[in-house]
């Protein structure tokens, strides 16, 4: 089974091109379990919310890795809790950081901040998208993970992520 993560800062693109990619590869997708999460709580979330959101990402995760075929997507990753987390309440919860060492994504897409910022209810930082870019580009280096950037409208990145999973599938003779 190959894995591969959409990450990057909010109103990316990562849950449209999950989809995308899911549909063109005809396999699943693992959605963002916070935005479900974040959005059946009727106070602010806290540190030990997130904590609960990476345990429901992760299940979430191996759920949906019985169902795949071939190839599973995966719109965020433990990256995005952790980096959440640290922002928000300056620390991250030592499970977040012990599965994020533990994920084992053949690719990690990092999803650029050049498209338009999108208002969500439960998006907080439009004015910081590329501060939360440039963190998560450099923990990924730091963590050796196998990445590429993708930029562009909707179609660009659809067309630039499908020609990347594409190398991959072939790398390890897998076919579409």
């Amino acid at each position: 089974m190959l894995k591969v993560s959409i990450t990057g800062p909010e109103s990316t693109g990562k849950s449209t091109l999950s989809e995308q990619l899911a549909r063109h590869y005809d396999t699943v997708w693992v959605p963002e379990y916070a935005r479900s999460y974040v959005g059946n709580l009727s106070r602010a979330y806290t540190l030990q919310d997130i904590e609960k959101i990476a345990h429901g990402q992760w299940e979430l995760e191996q759920e949906a890795m019985r169902q795949a075929k071939t190839i599973l997507f995966a719109d965020t990753d433990m990256l995005v809790l952790k980096i959440w987390s640290e922002h928000a309440f300056g620390q991250c919860p030592d499970w977040i950081t012990q599965k994020l060492k533990q994920q084992d994504y053949n690719l990690c897409l990092l999803m650029g901040v050049d498209l338009p910022w999108e208002p969500d209810p439960q998006r907080e930082h439009p004015h910081m998208r590329q501060f939360f870019y440039d963190w998560y580009k450099r923990e990924l280096e730091t963590l050796q993970v196998p990445f590429i950037q993708v930029k562009g409208q909707q179609q660009e990145r659809f067309e630039m992520a499908r020609q990347h999973v594409d190398n991959l599938l072939q790398k390890h003779q897998y076919r579409n």
